[in-house]
C-alpha cells in the first residue's frame, strides 16, 4: 500500500511513519519546515496554509491511503482550513483524520463517537471544524478523536515533566484535568489499521485509564527515575485558565472493532515497559 503522511515529521506522523515502512508500505511523509530521518521514507515539503500544494504532492505521490497527523495550535489555517485543503486534495484515496478530545468541554465527562463537539478553546473549535468539513467532504474517510499521547520519551508531556522535575521550567500539573492518554506506538498501529479497512465516520482512540495531568506526570516521573516530589500540583479551576476540565474518551465501541488493543497509562507508564 502506498501510504501519504501529512505532519509525518511531528511526534505521532513520525510512528506512524516508522511503522508504516517496517511492514513494508511504501510510505512518502511532509515536513512543514524539516525533514524526519527515517530509513525508507520518502520526504516532501508541504504548508497546507497553501492552495494547491497538497493536490501536488497527492498527484506526485498517488498514495492509496493519507493519514493526516498534522495540526498547529493556534493557527486555524493549519488545523482547521489546512485540513480541509487536504479532504479536497486527497479525495479518491482512503483518508485518516487524527482528531482530539479538545472538541469537547467537559460539561458531559464522558464521550462516546456518538457525542456532538462543543469546544471551548480556539484549538478545538478549529479541530470540530476540521471535522465537520471532512465529513461532508469526504464520507467515507476516518476522523480518529484521540487523546494526550504519550512515548518512551521525546513527546512533550513527558519532556514537560522532565523539565518540572529537573527545575527548568516553572509550572503546575493540574490534578483537575482528566484525559486518557494513549501510546504512540499504539495510536500509530490503530490508525494504519483504520487505513487498511473500510471504517468509515468518527473512532475515538484515548486509552482506558482516565488520569489527572498531575497523575500522569508522577506515573512518567516514577517510570524515569525522577523526583515526583518535586512536580507541583494544582487546580486549573482556581487559576481560571482556559480549556476543558475532566474529557474521557469512550473507546469502547471502536477498540471491540480493532485488532490493536489501546493501553492504558498506567500500565504502558509501568517501569520496565
Amino acid at each position: 500500500m502506498r501510504i501519504l503522511i501529512v505532519g509525518g515529521s511531528g511526534f505521532l506522523g513520525r510512528e506512524v511513519a516508522r511503522q508504516a515502512t517496517a511492514a513494508g508500505h511504501g510510505v512518502t511523509a511532509t515536513f512543514a519546515s524539516r525533514a524526519g530521518h527515517l530509513p525508507g521514507v520518502r520526504w516532501l515539503p508541504l504548508d497546507l496554509r497553501r492552495a494547491g500544494e497538497i493536490e501536488a504532492v497527492v498527484g506526485e505521490v498517488r498514495p492509496d491511503a493519507v493519514v493526516n497527523a498534522a495540526y498547529r495550535k493556534g493557527d486555524w489555517g493549519v488545523t482547521a482550513d489546512g485540513a480541509v485543503r487536504m479532504a479536497v486534495g486527497a479525495r479518491g484515496c482512503r483518508v485518516v483524520h487524527v482528531s482530539s478530545d479538545a472538541v469537547f468541554s467537559g460539561s458531559d465527562v464522558r464521550y462516546d463517537e456518538s457525542a456532538t463537539p462543543d469546544p471551548v478553546t480556539p484549538y478545538g473549535a478549529a479541530k470540530a471544524a476540521a471535522e465537520t468539513a471532512i465529513r461532508l467532504l469526504a464520507p467515507d474517510a476516518v476522523i480518529a478523536r484521540t487523546s494526550l499521547i504519550v512515548g518512551d520519551g521525546g513527546s512533550p508531556h513527558e519532556d514537560f515533566v522532565h523539565e518540572l522535575a529537573e527545575g527548568r521550567r516553572d509550572g503546575v500539573l493540574f490534578t483537575d484535568v482528566i484525559r486518557c492518554p494513549v501510546h504512540v506506538a499504539d495510536l500509530a498501529a490503530a490508525l494504519l489499521e483504520l487505513a487498511a479497512t473500510d471504517h468509515t465516520g468518527v473512532c475515538h482512540l484515548g486509552g482506558p485509564d482516565a488520569v489527572s495531568r498531575h497523575e500522569l506526570g508522577t506515573l512518567i516521573a516514577a517510570r524515569d527515575g525522577l523526583d515526583a516530589a518535586r512536580l507541583p500540583a494544582g487546580r486549573r479551576a482556581d487559576v481560571h485558565t482556559a480549556g476543558a476540565l475532566d474529557v474521557r474518551l469512550d473507546s469502547g465501541r471502536t477498540q471491540r472493532t480493532l485488532r490493536t488493543r489501546l493501553r492504558g497509562a498506567r500500565e504502558f507508564l509501568r517501569r520496565g515497559d
